[in-house]
């Protein structure tokens, strides 16, 4: 058994250690060495709680980091890289509904020590040993962080599977609201408060019960009314509930380290979105309460047609072009073609050839999607750029090639300002000679926003499986 002053300092050197995972994963050449921090400060912490003072039940500590582990190794090596955005917003999911159950299992504590003598409180250890010795107003700042823990916790419950089931595909990616819309989520908020009211003045475990029921709701009609465009504001924002749902437990529970590492995971995820939206020149607030998925009016009329190119079309493109830009989405993430785009980027490149990559904010369905992509097949740091470093560019560029992009390269949101995408910055890849749209078919985009890209008099459309297509052309290419 760990002395309490031994735990302290592992918990401080397990804070130390997210600190610099967070700081590491800033940089594509730091991201290796930051997770591997992280891994270590959640096992010096793990160590340090399991055998810190208080902790009995050894055995059911055991068995469920045995079983939680052997789940969490098998889902890691079966997922794909197109799966993680689905597979993070799963992963809140457990994060909030654990907030529940603790929140819930510490109502029960302080129930079971009101009714013991104070012969038994004298004995009590642990969590138990300190609602036993807490005042009146410290019980009632207790049961007001309870109640915060299990609210935010059920919110995020909720919103992450609804998260998981758009991203999934499982569930339609389009913004959907019960009638009456922001006014049954504002008053599930207030049914909430009143239940806090009533639970702070000694009402039982009935309004525990409707605060999580409303808090269920609230999470879940929430992010249905959020749009697939939003999507990776939404899985950033899910984050940041999450770290506030453990910070609050860690409040309830007089866990140091919880409420330093859910404050970081909340921050952390707050700042991430608010970034985001600002790189989206979407309002924040509008994000988070639902407001995007509806246009402000008749969208444009997209005249013309989609002109098809055949492979050695775009390899003659290719072989004549002296700079090329390449556009990732996630139809390239879900064709697997990463690989092969690494390579097709190699060989145009020994042709002496300048090659780049432009990067959306939110490209892909997840914050930094597309960036992991090209670094696990191993495209070079320096020619992967951010939108805002590589737009000016396009009217010098020879050929810009998207790849299973579509609303981040589409430019509605410059010239419909009845588009629901209006004044989102995107990567302005019409402006360049010549643009080819490597795409598997003629439909719309996660979003289901029609793209004028797609029949601009300088566009040709490149059908097909990415992977294949871009197979075929580096056939071509060799020739």
């Amino acid at each position: 058994m760990l002395s309490t002053g031994i735990v302290a300092a592992a918990y401080i050197a397990a804070a130390v250690l997210f600190i610099l995972s967070l700081g590491g994963l800033s940089g594509q050449e730091s991201a290796k060495r930051a997770v591997w921090y992280g891994i270590a400060g959640m096992a010096l912490a793990l160590v340090a709680t399991i055998f810190g003072p208080g902790i009995g039940h050894g055995w059911v500590i055991a068995l469920m980091l045995i079983i939680g582990g052997g789940l969490g190794w098998y889902v890691a090596k079966r997922v794909e890289m197109t799966e993680m955005p689905q597979l993070v917003a799963a992963l809140h999911s457990f994060v909030g509904l654990a907030a529940v159950f603790i929140g819930y299992n510490s109502y029960i504590e302080m129930a079971r020590v009101a009714a013991m003598d104070e012969t038994a409180r004298a004995a009590l250890s642990g969590f138990a040993a300190i609602i036993a010795h807490k005042t009146g107003a410290e019980l009632s700042i207790l049961r007001v962080e309870l109640f915060l823990g299990v609210f935010i916790g059920a919110v995020t419950f909720t919103g992450s599977v609804v998260a998981f089931g758009k991203l999934a595909g499982k569930l339609d990616g389009k913004a959907k609201k019960m009638p009456g819309g922001h006014m049954l989520n504002i008053a599930a908020a207030v049914v909430s408060l009143i239940a806090l009211i009533a639970f702070l003045n000694g009402a039982g475990a009935w309004a525990l019960i409707l605060m999580t029921l409303c808090a269920l709701f609230i999470g879940w009609h929430l992010i249905m009314g959020i749009g697939g465009a939003d999507m990776p504001v939404v899985v950033s924002m899910l984050n940041s509930y999450s770290g506030w749902a453990a910070a609050a437990i860690g409040f309830s529970l007089g866990n140091d380290l919880l409420i330093v590492t859910g404050a970081l995971v909340g921050s952390s995820g707050a700042i991430l979105s608010y970034i985001m939206c600002k790189a989206m020149n979407r309002s924040f607030i509008s994000v988070i309460l639902g407001g995007f998925g509806a246009s402000k009016g008749p969208a444009m009329k997209v005249e013309g047609e989609q002109v098809a190119i055949d492979t050695q079309g775009v390899a003659d493109l290719l072989t004549e072009a002296e700079s090329i830009i390449i556009v990732p989405g996630y139809g390239m993430a879900v064709a697997q073609a990463q690989q092969a785009v690494s390579e097709l980027t190699q060989l145009l490149r020994s042709r002496g050839k300048e090659v780049r990559f432009a990067i959306h904010p939110v490209a892909g369905r997840l914050p930094g999607h597309m960036n992991v992509l090209l670094a696990e097949a191993k495209v070079p740091y320096d020619i992967v750029m951010e939108m805002d470093e590589i737009n000016d560019d396009f009217p010098n560029t020879d050929v810009a090639m998207v790849i299973g992009s579509n609303d981040t390269v589409n430019p509605a949101a410059e010239e419909d300002p009845n588009s629901p995408i209006a004044g989102m910055p995107v990567v302005e890849v019409w402006k360049a000679r010549h643009v080819i749209v490597c795409k598997r078919g003629q439909g719309t985009g996660y979003s289901g926003i029609e793209n004028p890209l797609f029949y601009k008099e300088n566009t040709r459309m490149f059908y097909g499986d990415a992977k294949k297509s871009i197979g075929d052309l580096l056939v071509a290419l060799k020739r």
